[in-house]
C-alpha cells in the first residue's frame, strides 16, 4: 500500500471516528463551536502524530529488541500522556483562556482511544516508519475534518427549533449517524 493510499484511507474510509467509532469522548464533548473543534483537531494532530512517532520508535527499538511487548499498551499510553502534558503546558502559557475552554478534554485526550488507537493500528498493520507518518496523520486530519463538519451542524442547530426531546445529546448521536451513513455512501461500504 502506497503512502498516498495510507493516507487519505486514513481521512476517509478508515476515518478513526465515522468507521471505527473512537475518540467519540472528545468528538461530542468539544463541537459545540467551531473554534473548539479546530482547537482540539490540532491537539489531537500534534499528539496522534508525535506520539504515534515515539510509539513506533519505542515498539521497534526496546519492546521488540528486549522481547517485552506485552507492555506496549502501558507504555503507548506513557507516551501519550506526556505529549497531552506537553501541549497543556504550552497551551497555560500561550493563552490561559484558549486552555480554559477546552476543559477536560484536554486532559483526557491522555486516555482518547483514537490516539492509542492509531498508535496500535501502527504496529498491528506493520506499518513502517512512512507509512506510520502517513496513516497518523490522515488519522488526524480526518479526525478534525469529521470534528469540525459536526461542530458547524451543532451551531446551526442552536439557532432553529427543535422538539425538546430531540436537544443535546439525541440530535448529536442521530446527526453523527447520518454523518456515517453519508460517508458510507460515498466509499461504498
Amino acid at each position: 500500500m502506497g503512502l498516498i493510499s495510507i493516507f487519505t484511507s486514513a481521512i476517509l474510509t478508515q476515518n478513526i471516528i465515522l468507521t471505527r467509532f473512537l475518540g467519540l469522548c472528545s468528538f461530542f464533548g468539544t463541537s459545540k463551536s467551531e473554534k473548539k473543534a479546530l482547537l482540539m483537531g490540532g491537539c489531537v494532530t500534534f499528539v496522534m502524530l508525535i506520539s504515534s512517532i515515539i510509539c513506533y520508535l519505542v515498539y521497534h527499538f526496546v519492546l521488540k529488541p528486549y522481547d517485552i511487548i506485552y507492555l506496549r499498551t502501558i507504555s503507548f499510553i506513557l507516551i501519550i500522556a506526556i505529549m497531552v502534558e506537553l501541549i497543556e503546558l504550552i497551551l497555560k502559557k500561550i493563552n490561559p483562556t484558549l486552555n480554559d475552554s477546552l476543559g477536560i478534554y484536554l486532559p483526557l485526550l491522555t486516555t482518547n482511544c483514537a490516539i492509542l488507537g492509531v498508535c496500535l493500528l501502527n504496529i498491528n498493520n506493520a506499518y513502517s516508519f512512512m507509512e506510520t507518518i502517513a496513516f497518523a496523520l490522515g488519522s488526524s486530519i480526518g479526525f478534525t475534518v469529521v470534528i469540525y463538519i459536526f461542530s458547524t451542524i451543532q451551531t446551526r442547530f442552536e439557532k432553529i427549533n427543535i422538539p425538546k426531546c430531540l436537544k443535546g445529546y439525541p440530535i448529536s448521536f442521530i446527526t453523527a449517524g447520518l454523518m456515517v451513513l453519508v460517508l458510507s455512501r460515498y466509499i461504498g461500504v
